[in-house]
């Protein structure tokens, strides 16, 4: 795998984290309602879900690449659609949309927060789809099991890191009221680069 390539994969599991949605949600009620420590739990656990789905993704891919070129094909050019639609979908959002609702719980313990990390990456379908999408578009330049480890291994870190900053700065509110006011931003320039993944596809 070529230094440009990993680049384009580490970029997008960047914006896709910072992303507003369900996962982050999840994180930051642990943090403001419950402690710190509760939102890191629910952060590494949400990491470990999202390196499952990018693990099974990939030796899937892998796979079907091995038994069917052609399948494998059609499907690199439905997810490259996928990417695309999911770019138009961001660049068109409003900026109320990306706003959270951070709902009010009461006091948990730390395992309850790991948990519901770890399902809401686990039982979120969207996150297949996007893996999908995703790791067809390099899965036929990964060379090795090296290679896709590193790609395995780059959207699990990326997200655990995210998620453990978030909870790491959101003890203070005017940093969470700053990011849902931000949040169309982030929706453009994830738009902007799924868009240009699927493009790729095209001119390869």
């Amino acid at each position: 795998m070529t230094l440009t390539l990993w680049l384009s994969i580490l970029t997008i599991c960047v914006l896709g984290a910072m992303t507003p949605g369900p996962s982050l949600a999840v994180v930051i009620r642990y943090t403001v309602n419950g402690s710190r420590q509760h939102g890191m739990a629910a952060a590494v656990c949400h990491a470990l879900g999202v390196g499952f789905w990018a693990l099974l993704t990939i030796q899937g891919l892998a796979i079907l690449l091995a038994r069917s070129p052609q399948l494998f094909q059609w499907l690199t050019w439905a997810g490259a659609a996928w990417l695309a639609w999911m770019g138009m979908q961001a660049l068109r959002a409003s900026a109320s949309s990306g706003k959270l609702q951070v709902e009010k719980i009461k006091p948990v313990p730390l395992w309850q927060a790991g948990r519901d990390g770890l399902l809401i990456s686990l039982l979120n379908p969207k996150l297949a789809l996007f893996f999908i999408a995703l790791f067809s578009q390099f899965v036929g330049h990964a060379d090795s099991m090296r290679d896709q480890l590193v790609m395995m291994a780059t959207a699990a870190v990326v997200d655990g890191l995210w998620y453990v900053l978030v909870a790491l700065l959101l003890s203070r509110s005017a940093i969470l009221t700053r990011l849902q006011r931000q949040a169309h931003w982030l929706d453009r320039a994830s738009g902007v680069v799924l868009i240009a993944v699927a493009l790729r596809v095209v001119t390869l």
